[in-house]
């Protein structure tokens, strides 16, 4: 039964290691050659990194793979499992476009095939069998020039339909020499009526409050609680959540200890700033949403009502999602309206007291 909603989920790290080794085995000698057998190649690929940067590398080898012609195989089966095995309702793709058209034709070519891109990753995300509600986020890259950048968000508002909202990626601690150049992007979009979020706050050398006020939701946001709780009456006031994504973290080299992240959890609910909790890359880190959740409530970090609270942050602060109400809600008006009060049925009256009992 679908229940959860997925705010920070990246297509190039949403590949689960078993499917990605056997499309390498299928279609990638060099990569088979580089890893003949499966457990050498899940141990390389999701091992924790140094740094932010060397854990981003990863992604390189990811988007490589992921053309017009593979994407909705990969995207087929990122649905699949997303939904029987995570009980997704609601899922938010991110990737950069132009990363994905191939690197041998011209910049003025590549932004041309950004449509392509979107439009395969939208159709490909609607399988019948599988109903999770799709959409996609947009990313603009620290390491890409303006002018694909600003063709990002262009095809952002161009795409509608299939896009709900742009991002800026490529690790946050390489946003300062052209902060200005991203601010003008942000309030550009703005100026479209896009949705806007950000990885930013993630690292400590990526605390940009200039950008805070274009952001109606903040990729990771961690060092905001941490390091600078000053600002989280700002974010209270202007409606803002943390996408927060706990295995990364530990995958990135941000932080040591999950249990860092319970003055993330509980200063922000404190303060009323609301958190998603969400996976960032579920392939890279072999692990799904429930498991996130688990985590944080093995480890004491919150309670099930700070759980709950939680994923109904999630679907509140969904940018496509359809409904006023998260899935658990509506299945309860189904099932109450489906259900017959026992006390209007003509039932013997021994019969009438074991189903209550029963129901009770």
């Amino acid at each position: 039964m679908a229940l959860y909603a997925e705010l920070h989920r990246h297509l190039g790290g949403s590949v689960v290691p078993r499917v990605l080794w056997r499309y390498f085995q299928r279609s990638d000698a060099d990569l088979a050659g580089r890893f003949p057998e499966y457990a050498e190649f899940e141990e390389f690929y999701t091992k924790p990194r140094n740094t932010l940067d060397e854990y981003l590398e990863l992604h390189t080898m990811v988007e490589g793979v992921q053309t017009s012609q593979t994407l909705p195989y990969f995207i087929y089966r990122l649905i699949r499992g997303a939904y029987i095995f995570e009980n997704l309702a609601y899922l938010e793709l991110r990737y950069t476009p132009f990363l994905r058209t191939s690197d041998k034709l011209s910049q003025t070519e590549r932004i041309d095939r950004m449509a392509e891109i979107v439009d395969i990753v939208g159709i490909a995300s609607q399988v019948k069998e599988y109903p999770i509600v799709t959409s996609q986020i947009l990313c603009m890259h620290s390491r890409l020039p303006y002018e694909v950048n600003k063709a990002i968000v262009d095809l952002a508002a161009q795409k509608r339909q299939y896009v709900c909202a742009i991002d800026l990626a490529g690790g946050d601690a390489h946003y300062a020499d052209r902060l200005d150049e991203f601010i003008e992007l942000y309030a550009y979009a703005r100026s479209l009526g896009l949705n806007t979020t950000g990885h930013l706050y993630e690292t400590t050398e990526g605390c940009y409050p200039e950008l805070l006020p274009y952001l109606m939701r903040i990729g990771h946001g961690i060092q905001i609680p941490l390091q600078y709780p000053e600002l989280l009456g700002e974010l209270a006031s202007s409606g803002a959540c943390l996408e927060v994504c706990p295995t990364t973290y530990l995958k990135t080299g941000n932080l040591q200890d999950i249990r860092q992240l319970k003055v993330v959890f509980d200063r922000c609910f404190a303060a009323g700033v609301d958190i998603a909790i969400c996976t960032d890359n579920a392939g890279l880190h072999n692990v799904r949403l429930p498991f996130e959740y688990e985590n944080l409530l093995t480890y004491d970090i919150i309670g099930f009502e700070e759980l709950q609270a939680c994923q109904n942050a999630a679907f509140r602060h969904a940018f496509a999602w359809p409904y006023e109400q998260p899935p658990a809600l509506l299945l309860n008006g189904l099932f109450q309206t489906a259900t017959p009060d026992l006390a209007d049925v003509d039932l013997p009256e021994l019969e009438l007291v074991h189903l209550q009992e029963t129901r009770h």
